[in-house]
């Protein structure tokens, strides 16, 4: 089965596309990029929503799809940056961030990582929403050559997200944790769709009338 991943985040498309080949073989990651308004609310879980609701409503695209908005929490800035996140990096940076926290010392420098995925089955039905969260905290500087965005600020266990590579990245990072609920959701569906098609043949029913 092939499911689009919009998104114009290239380095995003490469830890969807390597999770899905480790985890679930008998889904391919079709990539569109199409470049969708970055809306400014006040929730991931409402930016990632409402672009879902967005593509539907203008059907650019009528396949399934997902995709996806990520938020930096910082809890002693009160969650910020949090859904303004792309705008803030594009801004300040890194290295804004780290200036703002410049006087925070041990538990103040605590963070979460949060992604929200929007899974588009139809034009015709709302988006579901999968959500993951990892629990960190904001290095003293930056630190690694690897990942993206936030990666070399955002630390867990020791080490940042910079300082992994994409697989254990992935083991242990927001966006990991939420594709893999959606995976397990999309194989779940399909089980069942197919369980409809057999049990409608088995009955004798046309086969086009049944409905998941």
């Amino acid at each position: 089965m092939e499911i689009v991943f919009i998104t114009t985040n290239k380095n995003k498309v490469k830890e969807i596309t390597d999770l899905a080949a480790a985890e679930a073989k008998d889904i391919t990651i079709v990539h569109l990029d199409y470049d969708y308004p970055e809306l400014q609310l006040d929730e991931i879980e409402s930016v990632a929503r409402e672009s879902a609701n967005y593509i539907r409503e203008k059907r650019a695209i009528k396949t399934p799809f997902f995709l996806e908005d990520s938020g930096l929490l910082i809890h002693a800035l009160k969650g910020f940056p949090g859904p303004f996140s792309a705008f803030v990096f594009d801004t300040i940076g890194n290295e804004g961030i780290l200036k703002l926290m410049t006087d925070k010392r041990g538990e103040e420098r605590k963070a979460t990582f949060k992604t929200v995925f929007a899974f588009s089955e139809s034009v015709n039905t709302a988006p579901r929403l999968f959500v993951g969260a990892t629990d960190g905290r904001i290095a003293e500087k930056r630190r690694g050559a690897e990942g993206f965005g936030y990666d070399p600020i955002f630390e867990v266990e020791g080490k940042t997200f910079a300082e992994r590579g994409r697989e254990e990245k992935n083991e242990v990072s927001h966006r990991g944790r939420a594709f893999r609920k959606v995976l397990n959701w999309v194989l779940l569906h399909l089980r069942d769709f197919f369980r409809l098609k057999i049990g409608c043949y088995m009955a004798g029913l046309d086969i086009k009338l049944c409905r998941a």
